[in-house]
């Protein structure tokens, strides 16, 4: 950040009076311009035993398979977020069953959110960030194609939770070469 979006002077990136850390500071009107983690709101949306995927047609990791999510946006809860994300890309209404997975990747300044979810009447279908979608059983998961360590961990979960039918909420912090710390 170079200048203040409030006057557009230029800022520094110094220690606050009164904080412990670094900030954007506006040199001119003193404004403190925090830089906050975005949050991914996302699905593990199912229908009749499978989990529904979509193939990303847009970078990051493009051709390869994922979960429906994306950038929470302003005025919207994370399940919103989430279930909008999964109209979005798999053209698929969902019935939100409860937060899932809470990924933590500070490196990136990034957290994800995944719940679980039902395809109503198992309608879906291809949206615009995606190439294609696919209901799939556990066994035709195409591992080795999978986009993110947050969408590998997610269905490793729900695959292993299935078998007794209990999800617990599962938090993790993910760091480089994503293993728990």
């Amino acid at each position: 950040m170079k200048y203040c979006s409030e006057c557009g002077s230029e800022v520094s990136f110094t220690i606050p009076e009164g904080d412990n850390r670094e900030r954007h500071v506006c040199n001119e009107c003193g404004i403190i311009h925090y830089i906050n983690p975005r949050i991914i709101a996302g699905t593990l949306p199912t229908y009749d035993g499978k989990v529904l995927l979509c193939r990303r047609a847009i970078e990051p990791r493009k051709g390869y398979w994922t979960l429906p999510a994306g950038f929470m946006e302003n005025g919207e809860t994370s399940a919103q977020a989430a279930a909008r994300e999964t109209i979005e890309e798999a053209e698929a209404r969902v019935n939100i069953h409860g937060l899932y997975t809470v990924f933590n990747l500070p490196h990136i300044s990034q957290v994800y959110l995944f719940y679980r979810a039902e395809v109503i009447d198992g309608q879906y279908g291809v949206g615009v960030e995606s190439l294609e979608t696919q209901l799939f059983e556990e066994h035709e998961i195409p591992w080795q194609e999978l986009a993110f360590p947050t969408i590998q961990r997610t269905l490793k979960h729900y695959f292993e939770d299935r078998k007794s039918d209990v999800y617990p909420v599962r938090s993790e912090d993910l760091v480089p070469p994503y293993r728990k710390p």
